[in-house]
């Protein structure tokens, strides 16, 4: 990705802002425009992608728990039991911690402050018994979380989600799938979100505050690119009939400069809005509690305690 003081080039894989157009199978739809994008992601029509249960304890039973993954009927009460959790803990709080953790781990030159801070952090808020010992197994975790996942992954990930559920407090499994869940959300999302504002803090002023570095990076280089959608009907979109069972997959990248809402899309000018967290009834729940992880951690590595930029630490792209 190209970089001036001011500007921030689209990476080239970024397609740009056209009606929604399938692929040659008919089967996935790019999406790329920011208005239809925003419908996408809020018109009933186009629900998450289906999940197969699983016995309790593995990734199966956390993706068909968790509300990320759940339908009309039964998304409502589940999210409401996340924003619960939630609720519990204080962004403030979460922020001074993660600023220690971040200074510790730069004393003792750990090169993964991006990854294993705000997740540390948030597995002691959510209650956790083993802070630490939950970052690799949550880590293990998210790289099978989405469905499709590669077999071998996927039971990896049937051990680390058996960890992290004896990790986690005692109490309903649904309670616990929500902490599990968090974790995961957070995991890619908020690493690469660090690691993007770290690189970026590099060619720009020093006046530029860590919000609006976040806001900007946040439509500029998110660290999820894109999400899908499935029509569970014929629907329309964009002026384009989608053919029910069709997939659609949003980007996020792509609707961030739209050129019909965003004048000069490629300069940073913070304030503007984006998408990355979503809209509508799965929006992300927990979006100031990252920002508020992510923006602690950056904080400390803009810092002059940092002693220099930040190291990026390899982390994978996030995909909701």
């Amino acid at each position: 990705m190209t970089v001036s003081p001011l500007r921030v080039a689209a990476p080239p894989d970024t397609p740009p802002c056209a009606p929604p157009a399938p692929d040659a199978t008919g089967a996935t739809w790019t999406v790329t425009r920011h208005a239809d994008v925003r419908a996408g992601l809020v018109d009933p029509a186009f629900g998450v992608p289906q999940v197969e249960p699983g016995p309790p304890g593995t990734l199966g039973w956390l993706r068909a728990t968790v509300a990320r993954f759940s339908g009309p009927e039964r998304h409502p009460p589940r999210r409401a039991a996340t924003v619960t959790v939630l609720a519990d803990l204080d962004p403030d709080l979460l922020a001074r911690e993660a600023a220690r953790l971040t200074v510790a781990a730069l004393d003792r030159r750990a090169d993964r402050p991006a990854r294993d801070v705000p997740l540390r952090v948030l597995a002691a808020g959510l209650g956790l018994a083993d802070p630490a010992a939950a970052v690799p197994a949550v880590a293990v975790v998210a790289a099978a979380y989405q469905p499709g996942a590669d077999p071998t992954a996927v039971r990896r990930a049937d051990d680390a989600v058996a960890a992290l559920v004896a990790n986690c407090p005692a109490g309903p499994e649904e309670s616990t799938a929500h902490r599990i869940g968090l974790l995961v959300q957070a995991c890619d999302a908020t690493a690469g979100l660090i690691d993007a504002a770290a690189r970026r803090a590099r060619s720009l002023p020093a006046t530029v505050s860590t919000p609006d570095l976040l806001g900007e990076v946040l439509r500029l280089d998110p660290p999820v690119r894109a999400t899908r959608r499935i029509a569970t009907t014929a629907a329309a979109l964009g002026g384009r009939p989608i053919p029910a069972g069709a997939v659609l997959l949003l980007r996020f990248d792509a609707a961030n400069r739209d050129p019909a809402v965003f004048t000069d899309p490629d300069r940073f000018t913070p304030g503007r809005p984006n998408l990355t967290f979503g809209v509508g009834a799965h929006g992300c729940p927990g979006d100031r509690h990252a920002l508020a992880l992510a923006a602690a951690v950056v904080d400390v590595l803009r810092s002059p305690y940092a002693g220099a930029p930040a190291r990026p630490t390899g982390t994978r792209e996030a995909r909701r």
